[in-house]
């Protein structure tokens, strides 16, 4: 496996959190950290050998942590104790208010979350700036999210 990883930032984390990436850049920056890896074009990503097994036997290809719900639960729960204030303790995160309340949007704080844990369980430090997808405006309906994004279930 390729352990060359899109680079993750502050920038780019507060990027997702803002809504301005979608949900499967951040989908695949969950799952080359979990070891799947891009078939042909990369529409689908499998198992790996760097596949935990518990990710591997209950999702042979790479969940839509975002869209769907027992995945974001399965990675909520992968979570280590000890990480699960890093929205808070490194990025200020203090939740979305009452009105941006959405499950797509606490979907991707657990995203992350997942990752600072990731990086946080390697002694890795949190960069300040990185490169960058291109920007999206936050969706019009946060429901919906940004053109492609797959319905939440």
């Amino acid at each position: 496996m390729s352990t060359t990883f899109w680079p993750l930032s502050r920038r780019l984390l507060k990027g997702i959190l803002e809504d301005r990436i979608s949900d499967r850049f951040v989908a695949e920056r969950v799952w080359e950290r979990l070891g799947y890896q891009p078939e042909s074009a990369g529409l689908i990503w499998l198992a790996g050998p760097e596949t935990p097994s518990v990710w591997k036997e209950a999702y042979p290809q790479a969940p839509e942590v975002i869209s769907v719900r027992p995945a974001s639960v399965t990675l909520t729960r992968s979570i280590p104790r000890e990480h699960k204030q890093l929205l808070k303790e490194q990025l200020k995160f203090a939740g979305y208010r009452i009105g941006e309340l959405y499950p797509r949007r606490t979907r991707r704080a657990t995203a992350v979350n997942w990752l600072l844990a990731w990086l946080a369980s390697r002694l890795q430090p949190l960069a300040e700036d990185g490169p960058l997808p291109q920007l999206l405006n936050p969706p019009l309906n946060p429901v919906n999210g940004h053109p492609g994004d797959l319905p939440v279930t």
